[in-house]
């Protein structure tokens, strides 16, 4: 029996889920939780074969934060299943080791036998993951200067894009407000801009942002 740890916000979804796998003879919910501060200590006491979590999990802030979840679980396969735009989030969860990027419109059937492909070894993404990513490998090399970009780099650009300011981001993601200018500074620089219109409307072209 896979067991595994369920982390999202919405009751709903942990009423769904619930429900669906109750029947299952494959994977058992051994624990959910809605908020990573709680993931984290429901981590430090049991043991569990697969994590799937939301990215937008409250008190998630970063891929960062999931990264480095996986660095102190080695044994734990982790699943993201998410709302969240694939191409602003697909890339950066690859490299940061997940083992499937899953989007919530997927039937409950397709999220189980993911679980059971990344049981067994497979990396699985969904199909409109897999586009995403095709569609970013098709523009052209000068202008692939995304690759460039840091998983926390991204983070910042993605807040800048929802309309925060420096201060915002900084406290969002505990850092200091001057870090916070580095990266935008950092940000002008990787993408050739010159102000924060321009860099969004650039990271939009290429499909960084949505």
């Amino acid at each position: 029996m896979i067991t595994i740890c369920f982390a999202d916000n919405s009751p709903v979804v942990h009423h769904g889920v619930k429900t669906y796998f109750a029947e299952s003879k494959n994977c058992k919910i051994e624990s959910f939780v809605k908020s990573f501060d709680e993931l984290q200590k429901v981590l430090s006491k049991g043991k569990f074969n697969i994590v799937i979590i939301d990215v937008e999990l409250t008190g998630l802030n970063s891929i960062m934060n999931v990264k480095s979840l996986i660095k102190s679980h080695p044994l734990v396969n982790f699943i993201i299943y998410t709302n969240v735009s694939d191409t602003l989030y697909a890339p950066p969860a690859i490299k940061s080791g997940v083992r499937a990027y899953l989007s919530k419109n997927i039937e409950m059937t397709e999220l189980e036998n993911a679980i059971l492909k990344v049981h067994t070894g497979e990396i699985i993404f969904s199909e409109a993951v897999r586009e995403a990513i095709e569609m970013l490998k098709k523009v052209k090399k000068e202008d692939r200067l995304y690759k460039k970009l840091s998983s926390r780099e991204i983070e910042v650009l993605r807040y800048f894009n929802e309309g925060k300011k420096n201060k915002e981001v900084a406290k969002i993601l505990s850092l200091d407000e001057k870090t916070i200018s580095t990266y935008k500074l950092r940000l002008l620089q990787k993408l050739n801009v010159t102000n924060l219109v321009d860099l969004l409307n650039k990271s939009r072209e290429l499909e960084i942002i949505s």
